[in-house]
């Protein structure tokens, strides 16, 4: 049972009920993790504003999801980890793909440079080597894309933790956890 109830979007006010709606009207549903959110206006807001920002990054939605789930696997986050695999899925990454990505890893090695350099921002609090970030740099990454990776990271941090906090209710196909290795 969630610790942190999810509101219901019919009995929703004011500028919860405005975010539900603008999300219904993007997705055609509220996902639990934001009906958790909306117990505050401004911490759901503040998420689909960071969230709405990352939509200009140069990584590329998929490289989003992918890094998403990297981190998702990392922190034992079961929402975000169905979450991510359906939304990859219907982006059109494969289930291989989705599969590597949980596992930290890729078969391209651009992809694989991102995941691991996420991985390695994540397992250091963000006090990453400079060989580190040489590796990322001569993978072909950009200082901008160097700070979309943190970014993407340091916002699959917040969801993965607010739904463990909250024991969110998955509501996407569920999926197995994935051990670290």
């Amino acid at each position: 049972m969630a610790r942190i109830k999810a509101l219901n979007p019919e009995e929703a006010t004011g500028k919860t009920k405005e975010l539900f709606d603008t999300v219904k009207s993007k997705m055609g549903m509220v996902p639990n993790m934001m009906r958790t959110l909306g117990n505050s206006p401004a911490v759901l807001n503040g998420y689909l504003g960071f969230n709405a920002g990352l939509s200009y990054s140069s990584l590329g939605g998929k490289l989003g999801e992918l890094i998403a789930l990297t981190v998702a696997n990392e922190n034992g986050c079961n929402y975000c980890n169905a979450a991510h695999s359906f939304v990859g899925g219907k982006m059109g990454i494969s289930e291989q793909d989705i599969n590597d990505a949980r596992n930290g890893v890729s078969a391209d090695q651009k992809v694989n440079a991102a995941l691991v350099f996420a991985k390695e921002i994540l397992n250091t609090k963000g006090a990453v080597s400079n060989e580190s970030l040489e590796k990322v740099r001569a993978a072909g990454y950009t200082d901008a894309q160097v700070l979309e990776i943190l970014a993407q990271v340091s916002l699959s941090i917040f969801t993965n933790y607010a739904n463990i906090l909250a024991d969110t209710a998955i509501d996407f196909p569920k999926l197995a956890p994935i051990s670290k290795n």
